[in-house]
């Protein structure tokens, strides 16, 4: 069987939203919505969280499982300003797998069902090397300025037949080494999408985000691990 690991990035700063990854979520800190889940999936080995917030992890209380890795963010590899694929090749570089799945602790709706069948997605895949996850988009779409994108304004067509278009929503990576250390990238060479539920889909970003993930969370901490 294939060893599969978990990475999920975690820092202790968030401008937008301050404090974002430790603030409660109906009764639980926002990390430990994803990292449950991560930590249930039978197809995970290992769950390796790469910080600079050890105490704050500490204080907010994270679970005793042997699956679970904490990792102390290099100080070169800290600020806003890192790309995400240095940190992911860190972490790449000190451990070992036949394939990661990198996800975020602000996408706390995505579900152990959604987890398993993507990975389920892409080892069922013989052609593809890496899968990122999408919102499927069929709408009418302008540029910048005012031109229309994807559609004729003289000939409206319903938006349902409109062709579809699909949006990076950045809540799962799947991917091996081989097919990181070749684009240095989460997304590989011959890469396939996933598209996820819109409501599981939710990223939270900006204060909005949370008001909305605060009226979502009722109806999925029934479905938490």
């Amino acid at each position: 069987m294939k060893k599969i690991i978990a990475l999920m990035p975690l820092k202790a700063n968030s401008s937008r939203v301050p404090g974002k990854n430790f603030k409660v979520l109906e009764g639980k800190p926002l990390f430990r919505w994803m990292l449950d889940k991560l930590l249930a999936s039978d197809h995970i080995d290992q769950v390796v969280i790469n910080t600079d917030a050890q105490v704050e992890l500490k204080q907010a209380g994270f679970p005793d499982n042997n699956k679970l890795v904490i990792r102390n963010r290099k100080l070169e590899l800290r600020g806003d300003e890192i790309s995400m694929n240095l940190i992911l090749e860190d972490d790449i570089a000190n451990t070992d797998a036949d394939m990661y799945l990198m996800t975020h602790t602000t996408n706390p709706f995505i579900s152990l069902n959604t987890i398993n069948k993507a990975i389920e997605a892409l080892s069922n895949n013989i052609d593809a090397d890496s899968l990122f996850t999408v919102n499927r988009m069929q709408t009418r779409f302008y540029d910048i300025n005012c031109k229309a994108i994807n559609h004729d304004p003289n000939n409206l067509i319903p938006t349902q037949d409109l062709e579809p278009w699909f949006e990076e929503n950045s809540c799962m990576y799947l991917f091996s080494k081989a097919s990181f250390s070749k684009t240095s990238a989460r997304i590989g060479e011959r890469p396939m999408m996933f598209e996820t539920n819109k409501l599981e889909s939710v990223d939270i970003d900006e204060p909005q985000d949370w008001q909305l993930a605060e009226a979502l969370a009722p109806k999925f901490i029934q479905e938490q691990p």
